[in-house]
């Protein structure tokens, strides 16, 4: 028997009536998520659209504090805030004025499985059509190439037209991931979208990978969503890794052989546009892809297993 309410959850707001089998993207914050593509994208939303709260979880349950320490406010002589990290469901409107869900917040530190029955729950008791996952993952090619994606899900129907050079890698966990994949498991339609972001900028702020992603949400769910915020600041992130690099005499010939893969992979007379999206990126070994992706994901764990 479905349960009629959720443990580690509590619904305070109903769904508006024009949330008919409503989009839900999900994105968690911790372990990966390359150039800070998916918190760029799920903050710029949060600060560019109508949005409030619907669901939250239950932190005590779900966070280690210890390891995610809550930002306080001291004013000279007094505490004045306490940030505490949490686990929301938004119900957001697209620029259109139709609502989705944004499940968002800390990566759970404990009860994943029961974690994801909840998000199952979720999925059933407010009817949710599709779930989408962002992230960011280090990819061996240039910033100064158009951007790729790589799109995957529990059906192919979800990601067709959209290829992959990847083959079969282990990776860890993740919850983004797991939900897709529980989700495939209880015949939900889930799917993911993850932005190529050049491994040599893995750790920096990257708004290009953010407005990527929420282009690839658009085309995969048929939302109209803000960019404009961010293309300034694309910009601005740009212009600071020209400055950086153009003085590294060791960064130049790494560049320019990036590129020189890039474009030996693209098919003869194809001219990419700037703003395109395309769907993956073309590179001569995907064994090699692999191991890069595998390398970044175990220091990203490591860090992960060490409280980090």
């Amino acid at each position: 028997m479905t349960p009629s309410r959720d443990r580690l959850i509590t619904l305070v707001e109903d769904l508006s009536p024009a949330a008919v089998n409503p989009v839900l993207v999900h994105s968690f914050s911790g372990f990966m998520d390359a150039g800070s593509s998916a918190q760029l994208a799920v903050n710029h939303l949060l600060d560019n659209c109508d949005e409030r709260i619907v669901a939250t979880f239950d932190s005590d349950e779900l966070i280690d504090y210890r390891a995610r320490r809550p930002k306080m406010i001291f004013d000279r002589n007094r505490f004045i805030n306490a940030d505490m990290p949490r686990i929301t469901l938004r119900e957001v409107l697209d620029d259109r004025g139709t609502p989705f869900l944004l499940l968002s917040g800390p990566e759970p530190d404990y009860r994943w499985n029961e974690f994801l029955g909840s998000v199952r729950w979720l999925v059933r008791e407010l009817n949710v059509g599709l779930s989408v996952g962002l992230v960011g993952i280090p990819w061996p090619v240039p910033h100064t190439r158009p951007i790729g994606m790589t799109w995957h899900g529990t059906d192919q129907r979800l990601y067709e037209g959209h290829t992959s050079t990847l083959g079969v890698i282990e990776v860890p966990g993740h919850m983004q991931a797991l939900i897709e994949w529980s989700l495939g498991q209880h015949d939900h339609d889930a799917m993911g979208l993850a932005v190529h972001v050049p491994h040599y900028l893995t750790q920096f702020e990257y708004p290009r990978a953010a407005i990527a992603l929420l282009r690839g949400l658009a085309v995969a769910t048929g939302l109209q969503l803000p960019t404009d915020g961010l293309e300034e600041q694309a910009q601005q992130a740009e212009d600071e890794i020209e400055r950086q690099t153009s003085d590294s005499e060791e960064f130049d010939p790494l560049l320019r052989a990036l590129e020189e893969q890039y474009d030996s992979g693209l098919e003869p007379g194809y001219e990419p546009d700037e703003d395109e999206q395309r769907s993956s990126t073309p590179l001569p070994n995907a064994d090699e892809i692999g191991l890069q992706v595998e390398r970044f994901l175990a220091e990203m764990d490591d860090r992960g297993d060490a409280g980090g």
